[in-house]
């Protein structure tokens, strides 16, 4: 897997190379238990227009799904609200995923999270996870991923 980041001026953006097919990339970004092993708990459906939310470790995640082509682009919303009372803390953001098959059969994922620079610290808690994404999630238990923060492990 190669990977690297970078940061446009509003924008966080990552691009690596999976040995796996956008097929299961896809899954692992659109069900709801494998998006949980290397992201929060979530109660996605990849369908435009739908709404879920991610079990943020202050508060809830509200997220409303943009584009979605199977196998190929997921763009979704993201409100982020830690403090109710306090606005500043607001985080209003897109995020998203695109999938290019690769020569050899794998996936080139790009990852773009649009007006995110604005919160440093989840930027930071973000470049550390990369692209390690838990595609072969156990089916019997709640998937875990390697890069998950040592916090949502805590509260899993």
């Amino acid at each position: 897997m190669t990977k690297h980041a970078k940061s446009a001026a509003d924008s966080l953006e990552f691009e690596c190379e999976l040995a796996e097919p956008p097929e299961k990339v896809w899954r692992a970004l659109t069900e709801p238990k494998l998006l949980a092993a290397w992201m929060m708990p979530n109660d996605i459906k990849p369908e435009i227009g739908s709404r879920f939310a991610f079990a943020g470790p202050d508060a809830p995640i509200d997220c409303e799904i943009i584009d979605a082509e199977p196998g190929r682009l997921l763009r979704y919303s993201w409100r982020e609200r830690p403090e109710p009372d306090d606005a500043s803390q607001a985080l209003d953001s897109i995020v998203t995923f695109t999938l290019d098959r690769t020569v050899s059969g794998g996936t080139h994922l790009r990852i773009v999270h649009d007006g995110f620079a604005r919160a440093a610290t989840p930027v930071l808690a973000m470049a550390g996870a990369g692209c390690r994404l838990s595609l072969d999630a156990p089916q019997s238990k709640l998937p875990v991923a390697a890069n998950a923060p040592r916090l949502l492990l805590c509260a899993a």
